[in-house]
């Protein structure tokens, strides 16, 4: 039951439990009991908030004012899961191109490393560069270098 802010500004989303502006219904990525959390930002019990939430393409939430202050500061990741907030696109073909224009030092230009895409999940073995690794999967530069997968014997 929506008390504040209006019956017809507002749905309620059972799979979140939880009232959403009527702009984001059909429209947000559901995680179950979301609104159950804290803001990852400044800690506020979400549920209780009488600050408007927003939910991100990965389907974690957290205060508007929050989120805008986040992206004013150049985070454009998920606090909780590292996803990309925003399309990230235009970014993604800027460091192409700054990859490209960049050559690798002789030592570090075979060498491979394995990376983990915070946006697909996949990992990836790719080409070590200086500036990002490149995630094959979705093209993404929201990526963490990691361990080798062991394989079973």
């Amino acid at each position: 039951m929506t008390i504040v802010g209006g019956r017809d500004n507002f749905f309620h989303c059972k799979k979140c439990g939880s009232c959403y502006a009527i702009a984001l219904r059909d429209n947000h990525l559901c995680v179950e009991n979301s609104m159950r959390h804290h803001c990852p930002i400044c800690y506020e019990y979400l549920f209780d908030s009488l600050k408007d939430t927003t939910v991100m393409k990965c389907g974690h939430t957290m205060h508007c004012e929050c989120y805008y202050e986040m992206i004013k500061r150049n985070k454009y990741c998920c606090p909780i899961c590292s996803k990309s907030v925003i399309d990230m696109s235009r970014t993604w073909k800027r460091i192409d191109e700054e990859i490209e224009a960049t050559v690798m030092p002789e030592d570090y230009r075979h060498k491979k490393v394995w990376i983990l895409c915070n946006d697909c999940n996949d990992t990836t073995e790719v080409y070590f560069h200086i500036i990002g690794q490149k995630c094959s999967h979705c093209k993404s530069y929201n990526t963490r270098t990691i361990a080798p997968p062991i394989l079973p014997h």
